[in-house]
């Protein structure tokens, strides 16, 4: 029988993986592989302990971001056997059969695929990922007949696909990563599959430190600003990487205002993060950089048979 795998990347979130990642894989022979890039210690040894008591893979790695870790976590399972690999949120609901189902389609479609995403009072958090490039503005809510992107919060593929299009992009720290996949997927021919029979439910920012509160964390304004510089950097003409460049100051604004205007009142600091992540995004912009991955890199999951091979 074939191996599926479910990667979740934890950062000091444990607590939502025996709520959430429990819920998903009971009663599965799911292979589980939690990527551990806890800040504290502490953090480590409380996912450790979970993993061990739950029979689950742990793998602790440096914080280096969300894409980085997904692609550790497919390298481990893909060392195990893994033919299809679902990726996770902690903060994500989903039930064992609509877990199932994403990898089955996968393979079945040798696609990208996603569920449709709710919020827990049920409204739509994800339902087709829509860019506009002259705006420089996304929509994760948006035409169900156009899909350009698929929400990395939960996202299966094969492990063959996921090696094609080299994983995600280790340059985006965080958010615009999947953006990034699925133009690199449309332009390799990958469809991206929409499962809108398929619901997951989304705790939006269970895993910052602001979570409960409407105020976002200052990684969250900082890294929407960078990403979508370095997405323009490596997707864009020039002509379109300048629009993107002065249209910068005016998306770091929107940015904030999605913590609320009250969040202002406490300091400085969501605008100074959106304005740090807009000038690292601007920098990096100057000129344009080679698509992910490298020409000539090594796959990111091996052929099979070419471990003993070697």
């Amino acid at each position: 029988m074939p191996v599926d795998a479910v990667v979740v990347v934890n950062h000091a979130s444990h607590e939502l993986l025996a709520r959430h990642l429990a819920a998903t894989v009971t009663g599965t022979d799911l292979l589980v592989v939690v990527v551990d890039n806890s800040p504290r210690p502490q953090d480590t040894a409380a996912a450790a302990g979970l993993c061990a008591s739950r029979g689950w893979l742990h793998v602790p790695v440096p914080n280096e971001g969300f894409g980085a870790g997904v692609d550790a976590g497919l390298r481990e399972a893909a060392a195990h056997g893994a033919q299809a690999v679902l990726v996770l949120n902690p903060d994500l609901a989903v039930t064992p059969d609509a877990a199932l189902g994403l990898l089955a389609t996968a393979r079945e479609r040798d696609a990208l695929v996603a569920p449709r995403v709710d919020r827990p009072d049920g409204r739509p958090w994800f339902t087709s990922g829509t860019l506009d490039e002259r705006a420089g503005t996304t929509r994760a809510v948006g035409d169900r007949a156009r899909v350009d992107w698929l929400s990395g919060a939960c996202l299966a593929a094969t492990t063959s696909t996921w090696s094609r299009l080299g994983g995600f992009d280790p340059r985006y720290f965080l958010y615009w990563e999947d953006v990034d996949l699925g133009r690199r997927a449309t332009r390799a021919g990958v469809p991206l599959v929409v499962r809108e029979d398929v619901t997951a439910v989304h705790d939006v920012g269970g895993t910052q430190s602001t979570a409960g509160s409407r105020r976002k964390s200052d990684t969250y304004y900082r890294e929407n600003c960078r990403g979508r510089l370095v997405f323009a950097a490596h997707h864009l003409d020039a002509r379109l990487r300048a629009r993107w460049v002065l249209g910068a100051p005016g998306y770091a604004w929107a940015v904030v205002l999605r913590g609320g205007r009250r969040q202002l009142l406490r300091g400085p600091r969501p605008v100074l993060a959106a304005i740090g992540g807009t000038l690292a995004g601007a920098w990096y912009a100057r000129r344009s950089r080679p698509v992910w991955p490298p020409a000539g890199s090594a796959p990111l999951v091996p052929a099979v048979g070419a471990a003993d091979a070697a």
